[in-house]
C-alpha cells in the first residue's frame, strides 16, 4: 500500500527517481510521512495530494469542511491540545463508528489513541489541514477559548525573549514548539482569517486587552486578553510588522508575511499611542482569495449588460467612486479578469496589491522612492498598453496623464472617493482639469457601496412589524410588493456568530456619460443637476433603487440598504 502510493504521488508530482530515494532517506531520518515531506518540499500542494492518497486508500475527501458540526461527545472525550496536535476532528457518528477528518492518514497512532478515548471504531475522512483547524476552534470555542488556553502556558515572560527573529511567510497553523504568546497571536491572525476578517483590532482598556474583529464591514468584540499580557502581545505583533518596539510615544506602520497552509497572506500593522497603552490594527489581505468573476459581484442583469457594453471600448475612462472598503478594487479586478487575454497588454500600479492577477502586470507604489500613481502611469505610457488601471485618482497630475492616456487611444481603469457617479465628474473639474476632457474622455461612472447577504442557514420569512413596515413605504417597496407581505430576515445562528448576515454583495449605480452629460459637464452643472436629469430620463439606477432590487429578492435587508445609503435627489 505505502509503495503504491509513493509511486503515485510521484507519477502525479513529476518526481525522477533520485527525488524519491531523497524523500524516503528523509522520511527515516526524521520520522516524517512521505506525503508531509512532499508538502514541505513544495513538490505538490496539499489537495493534489489529498486526492491521490483518498483515490488509493479508498477515503472519502472533502475540500471544506465549513458546514461540518462536530459531535459532542467528540469535544468532551477527546482533549482540545490532541486534536490540535495530530489534526483531526469528528465529523459525524454512525452507528458504532465516527468518521475523523485527518490530514496525515499515513499516521497511525494518533488514530488508534482516538479510537480509545472515544471508545468507537474511527473513519478516516481526508481534509485540508486549514479546514480541519478551524472546524476545531468552532468545536472547542464554547469549552475552552483560543486566549484562555494559551494564557495557561504563559509565565511571567520576559518581553526581550520574543525579539527573535520573525520567518518570512511564517506558517500560522505551525504553532507546535512554539512560546504561548507567539502561539497566541498566530491563533488570534487564524481565527481572523477563517471568519474573512479584514481587520483585526487589538484595543487596550484598563483592565484588559480587548481583540476585535471587523467581518462584513462590522467590528465584533471577541476575546480579551488580561492587562498583564497586553506588552507581551503588542510587542510580538511589532515584531511581525519589523517595527521599534522600545519606540511607543509616536504611530507606526509595519508589514508582514505570512502562510496559512498553502496560501499567503500580507499583513498592514498600524500602532497608536492611547492611554492605556498601545493600540494596534491589523489589516489582511489574503493573496489566496478568489478574484470574481463579473456574475459574482451582485450586478443586476441590466447593469451588467451595460457595464460589459462599456468593456468593449478601446480608449476612455471607466470610474469606480465609493468609500474606503465599498469593493471598488473587486469590481474592477473582476472587469480586467473579463478582458483579459493574450492579445491585450494589461498594467495596474496599486497601493497596495490586493490579489496576483495572471497574465496581468502589476506594480506596487512606493512613495519613498518616488514611483507615485502619477510617475507609474507615466512610465506606463512607454510600455505599450492597452488597458491601464491606476488605484486612485488622488490629485490633478494623475487625473490629467489618466485622460491624456484615454484621449490617446487607451482603456483606462481608476477609482476615486465620492459619494456617488455624478459627483465623481464634479470633482475632476474641481481639482482643475477642463471640462471639455472630461467630457471628452470618462465613458461611465460606476458607484457602489457593500451590503450584508441575509444568513442562509437562518433566514426566514416572517411579517414585518410596523417600524420596518414604515421603514420599506418610506424607501418606496410598500409590503404589496412582497409575496404575501413578508419579508426574508436572519434570526441569528452560530453560523453566522447570532447576527443574521454572512457575506456581503455589492450594489450598484451606473452613470453613462451620454451627449445630455456632456453638455452638463461643459457647463459645469453641479452633481445634484446632474443626477437629477439621469433619474428623470432613466440614464440611471441609483445606489438606493438597486439595493431595494435585493430586498425584494430577499438577498438582504431594508435596514442594511438603509444603513449604506443617501436619499435619492441628496
Amino acid at each position: 500500500m505505502k509503495d503504491l502510493i509513493v509511486r503515485e504521488l510521484a507519477s502525479v508530482g513529476n518526481l525522477d527517481e533520485d527525488r524519491v530515494r531523497e524523500l524516503k532517506k528523509l522520511e527515516g531520518d526524521t520520522g516524517q510521512t512521505i506525503d508531509r515531506l512532499m508538502l514541505q518540499k513544495g513538490y505538490l500542494p496539499e489537495a493534489e495530494v489529498l486526492r491521490v492518497m483518498g483515490g488509493v486508500m479508498g477515503y472519502d475527501v472533502r475540500t471544506e469542511l465549513r458546514d461540518d458540526s462536530v459531535p459532542k461527545e467528540y469535544v468532551d472525550r477527546v482533549p482540545v491540545q490532541f486534536a490540535r496536535n495530530y489534526n483531526l476532528v469528528g465529523l459525524e457518528r454512525e452507528n458504532g463508528t465516527m468518521k475523523v477528518a485527518t490530514c496525515a492518514p499515513l499516521e497511525m497512532h494518533p488514530m488508534d489513541d482516538l479510537a480509545s478515548m472515544l471508545g468507537l471504531d474511527v473513519e478516516p475522512v481526508l481534509a485540508p489541514k486549514a479546514e480541519i483547524t478551524s472546524l476545531i476552534n468552532r468545536a472547542y470555542k464554547a469549552k475552552s477559548d483560543v486566549v484562555g488556553e494559551a494564557l495557561d502556558d504563559l509565565s511571567e515572560e520576559d518581553i526581550s525573549t520574543l525579539a527573535a527573529e520573525v520567518e518570512e511567510g511564517e506558517d500560522l497553523l505551525n504553532v507546535a514548539n512554539k512560546a504561548p504568546i507567539i502561539k497566541l497571536v498566530n491563533m488570534i491572525l487564524f481565527n481572523a482569517l477563517k471568519m474573512r476578517a479584514s481587520d483585526v483590532h487589538l484595543q487596550p482598556f484598563p483592565d484588559r486587552l480587548q481583540i476585535r474583529y471587523r467581518v462584513d464591514g462590522i467590528l465584533y468584540d471577541m476575546e480579551s486578553a488580561p492587562k498583564k499580557v497586553q506588552e507581551a502581545i503588542i510587542s510580538r505583533v511589532k515584531i511581525m510588522g519589523k517595527m521599534d518596539i522600545a519606540e511607543r510615544r509616536l504611530p507606526q506602520d509595519g508589514r508582514a508575511s505570512l502562510r496559512l497552509g498553502e496560501g499567503e497572506v500580507d499583513v498592514r500593522v498600524s500602532s497608536i499611542p492611547t492611554s492605556y497603552g498601545e493600540r494596534i490594527v491589523l489589516r489582511l489581505l489574503d493573496k489566496t482569495a478568489k478574484v470574481y468573476k463579473l456574475d459574482e459581484i451582485g450586478m443586476e442583469q441590466h447593469n451588467l449588460k451595460q457595464f460589459r457594453h462599456y468593456l468593449g471600448f478601446t480608449h476612455g475612462i471607466i470610474l469606480v467612486t465609493g468609500p474606503t472598503g465599498s469593493g471598488k478594487t473587486t469590481t474592477l479586478y473582476a472587469a480586467m479578469s473579463e478582458i483579459n487575454g493574450a492579445e491585450k497588454n494589461i498594467l495596474t500600479i496599486e497601493d497596495p496589491i490586493e490579489y496576483n492577477l495572471e497574465g496581468i502586470s502589476q506594480v506596487q507604489v512606493n512613495t519613498k522612492k518616488g514611483l507615485t500613481f502619477a510617475a507609474g502611469l507615466r512610465s506606463f505610457l512607454r510600455q505599450d498598453p492597452d488597458v491601464m488601471f491606476v488605484g486612485e485618482i488622488r490629485d490633478r497630475e494623475t487625473a490629467e496623464i489618466a485622460i491624456r492616456a484615454a484621449l490617446t487611444g487607451h482603456l483606462v481603469f481608476s477609482t476615486v472617493h465620492t459619494n456617488d457617479s455624478p459627483s465623481s465628474v464634479t470633482r475632476l473639474l474641481d481639482i482643475g482639469i477642463e471640462p471639455y476632457l472630461v467630457s471628452s474622455s470618462v465613458l461611465l461612472v460606476i458607484a457602489q457601496r457593500l451590503v450584508r447577504l441575509t444568513c442562509p442557514k437562518c433566514k426566514q420569512q416572517i411579517e414585518p412589524d410596523a417600524a420596518t413596515a414604515k421603514k420599506l413605504v418610506e424607501a418606496g417597496v410598500p409590503l404589496e410588493t412582497f409575496p404575501d407581505g413578508r419579508i426574508w430576515v436572519g434570526q441569528g445562528c452560530d453560523y453566522c456568530f447570532n447576527s443574521g448576515y454572512v457575506d456581503r454583495t455589492a450594489i450598484y449605480e451606473l452613470l453613462p456619460v451620454d451627449d445630455v452629460m456632456k453638455e452638463q459637464i461643459m457647463d459645469r452643472s453641479s452633481a445634484t443637476v446632474i443626477k437629477r436629469s439621469a433619474m428623470e430620463r432613466d440614464a440611471m439606477t441609483t445606489l438606493r433603487q438597486d439595493g431595494l432590487y435585493k430586498v425584494r429578492d430577499g438577498r438582504t435587508t431594508i435596514d442594511e440598504v438603509l444603513r449604506v445609503t443617501q436619499l435619492d435627489g441628496m
